[in-house]
């Protein structure tokens, strides 16, 4: 049991050594956003990466990523966070982020989406058809054509004298 415990540590942190900078910033956010939840008493570690994209384009860097969440023994308000370990058979959520970064030395998120629930419920077709429409809408986001656009604009533009 120790030994499975261990392997699943190790495995979490050569994860971890492989991830951007910016995956690791979007999994430190999943987790803050989950912890967020009302319903959630507990703390979470993460157990997993999966699937995890990063696409740099002129107007920005997007990042999806789903994250395997794992409940541990200590409570959410819990001062002491570092030694709280696993429960075996306990919820394991999984979390689908999305994020869109800017393409600056400290990179600001223009755009995110992020959906928390068991892992089978995100497989369910309906929510996996959203899921995918809001990471299409996130990935958009920043493109010139939607930078260089101000409220009323067309409207002026169609206004003038020729």
């Amino acid at each position: 049991m120790r030994f499975l415990l261990a392997l699943c540590l190790g495995l979490v942190a050569l994860a971890t050594a492989s991830q951007s900078p910016l995956q690791r910033r979007v999994v430190k956010e999943v987790l803050e956003y989950f912890h967020g939840r009302s319903n959630v008493h507990f703390l979470f570690k993460e157990q997993a990466v999966e699937g995890a994209v990063e696409r740099v384009n002129a107007s920005g860097t997007f990042v999806q990523l789903r994250v395997s969440l794992v409940q541990t023994a200590c409570r959410k308000r819990a001062s002491q966070r570092h030694n709280c370990r696993a429960l075996e058979n306990r919820r394991k959520p999984t979390c689908l982020a999305c994020y869109k970064f800017d393409s600056g030395d400290v990179p600001k998120v223009l755009d995110k989406y992020q959906n928390c629930g068991p892992s089978h419920h995100l497989a369910v077709k309906e929510i996996k058809q959203r899921d995918e429409a809001e990471c299409r809408a996130v990935e958009e986001a920043g493109r010139s054509a939607d930078a260089l656009y101000l409220p009323g604009m067309f409207a002026f533009s169609r206004g003038l004298p020729a």
